[in-house]
C-alpha cells in the first residue's frame, strides 16, 4: 500500500504496570518469551505493505531503540522511507511529558507534512492483535468516511478491557459517541485506538488543536472530531489483548499458553516479526521437566518449569521449580527455589531455596537487575 504511512504513537497510560516501565516505554515490554509489545503492531503494518511507518515515542527510548536498531526485521532498512523514531524535543516549551502528545507531534509535524502518502493510520503498540491492515484501509476508502477506527466487540465478564475507550455506534456502524469502558455493561465495543484517515485531515486535526489549546492529547481531538465527521467503524474478530497492567501483561502470557490462541496471534495475517540474536536452542539437561511452557533460546534448564512463558538466556539451575509465572531475560534460578505466580523482570538473581508465591489476579513481581 504506497499511499498509506503508519504512525505508533506511544503515550499510553502506564499507571498500572509501572514496575515493567520504570527502566523501557511500555512498547518495550517483552512478551510471549522472545517478542516486544511493539512487535504486534510493527508488523501488522509491515504485512499490510506499509513501507513508511514512525513511532512518536514518550521517553525512556533507550530499550526501545536498541530493539528497533534499523527496522532490518521488519524490513524498514530502506533508502527511501522506511523506520523513523521521533523522540520529545527537550528544549520545546511545553515538554510532552507534562502536556501530553501534541506537542511532540507538533515539534515533528514537518515529516508528516513532507512524506508522499495520502492516507495515514495512527495507532498505539499496547493493542495485541494479528490484523489484516489492508483490509481495514479497503472498508474505509470505500465507506467514504473521514475516520475509521477499528474495534472489537467483547464481553465484559472478566473485567479484561477495563478503563478501555468504546465505541458507541448506530445501526449502521457509525461512531455516535466515544466513551469509557466501566465495566458495567454485558458487551462492549472496544476501541483498539487505530484509527485511519487522509493525512491531510490529521495534519488539520494537530493544528487546530494548537492553534485553540483545547487539547493536550491527540487521541482527545480524534474523539471530539466525532461530532462533525463522519466516522465509521471496522468490527475486528480476532484474538485482542491490551497490555496495560500488570495484571493483562501477566495474563495474556499465561493465555498464550494456549496453542490454539497463540496460532491466531502469531500467523493468522502474517507472521509477526522481532529482533533476532542468533542464540543456541535452550540446553535441556536430565534433571529437567517442563510441561505446558513457552521457552525462548539461549537458556539452560536443570530444574521444573510448568505452565510459564521463559525468556532468552534464563538459568534454571536443579532443584529449583517455576509454576505460572513469566520468567524475563538473563535471570538466574539457583538451585532449590520456588516460584509460582511471579514475573521477573530482566537479569533478576534468585537465590538458593528462595520461596517466591503471588497470585493469579495479583502476580508478584521483582525489578530489573534485583538479588534476592
Amino acid at each position: 500500500m504506497k499511499d498509506l504511512m503508519g504512525i505508533i504513537n506511544l503515550s499510553e497510560k502506564e499507571d498500572e504496570i509501572r514496575e515493567l516501565t520504570h527502566h523501557r516505554p511500555l512498547a518495550a515490554i517483552p512478551i510471549a518469551g522472545r517478542y516486544r509489545v511493539i512487535d504486534f503492531m510493527l508488523s501488522n503494518m509491515v504485512n499490510a505493505g506499509i513501507e513508511n511507518v514512525s513511532i512518536f515515542t514518550r521517553g525512556k527510548s533507550r530499550s526501545l531503540i536498541d530493539h528497533l536498531r534499523t527496522g532490518k526485521e521488519w524490513d524498514l532498512d530502506r533508502k527511501i522511507d522506511g523506520l523513523f523514531v521521533f523522540t520529545p524535543v527537550s528544549n520545546a516549551p511545553n515538554l510532552i511529558a507534562n502536556d501530553g502528545d501534541i506537542e511532540n507531534f507538533r515539534n515533528h509535524l514537518d515529516y508528516i507534512e513532507r512524506s508522499k502518502q495520502e492516507y495515514v493510520i495512527l495507532s498505539r503498540s499496547y493493542m495485541i492483535c494479528n490484523i489484516d491492515l489492508a483490509d481495514v484501509y479497503k472498508f474505509h476508502k470505500e465507506s467514504n468516511a473521514d475516520i475509521t477506527i477499528v474495534y472489537k466487540r467483547v464481553e465484559n465478564d472478566n473485567k479484561r478491557f477495563l478503563n478501555c475507550d468504546t465505541l458507541n455506534l448506530d445501526e449502521k456502524g457509525n461512531v455516535l459517541s466515544i466513551g469509557q469502558n466501566v465495566g458495567t455493561d454485558d458487551y462492549c465495543n472496544i476501541s483498539m485506538e487505530m484509527y485511519i484517515m487522509k493525512k491531510e485531515l490529521l495534519i488539520d486535526i494537530i493544528q487546530n488543536s494548537i492553534t485553540m489549546g483545547n487539547y493536550n492529547y491527540i487521541k482527545q481531538a480524534i474523539q471530539k472530531s466525532v461530532e462533525h465527521l463522519k466516522v465509521n467503524a471496522y468490527q475486528f474478530n480476532g484474538y485482542l489483548a491490551c497490555i496495560n497492567s500488570i495484571k493483562s501483561h501477566f495474563k495474556t502470557n499465561m493465555e498464550l499458553l494456549n496453542t490454539d490462541l497463540y496460532e491466531k496471534l502469531f500467523f493468522e495475517n502474517g507472521l509477526i516479526y522481532t529482533r533476532v540474536k542468533d542464540e543456541p536452542p535452550t540446553k535441556y539437561t536430565d534433571s529437567s521437566k517442563v510441561q505446558n511452557s513457552i521457552v525462548a533460546n539461549g537458556g539452560v534448564i536443570e530444574g521444573t518449569v510448568e505452565n510459564s512463558v521463559i525468556a532468552r538466556g534464563v538459568k534454571i539451575k536443579k532443584g529449583a521449580v517455576i509454576r505460572n509465572s513469566v520468567i524475563l531475560q538473563k535471570c538466574v534460578i539457583d538451585e532449590g527455589a520456588n516460584l509460582e505466580n511471579v514475573i521477573l523482570d530482566k537479569n533478576v538473581h534468585i537465590t538458593k531455596n528462595k520461596v517466591l508465591h503471588g497470585d493469579s489476579e495479583s502476580p508478584l513481581v521483582i525489578k530489573k537487575d534485583v538479588k534476592l
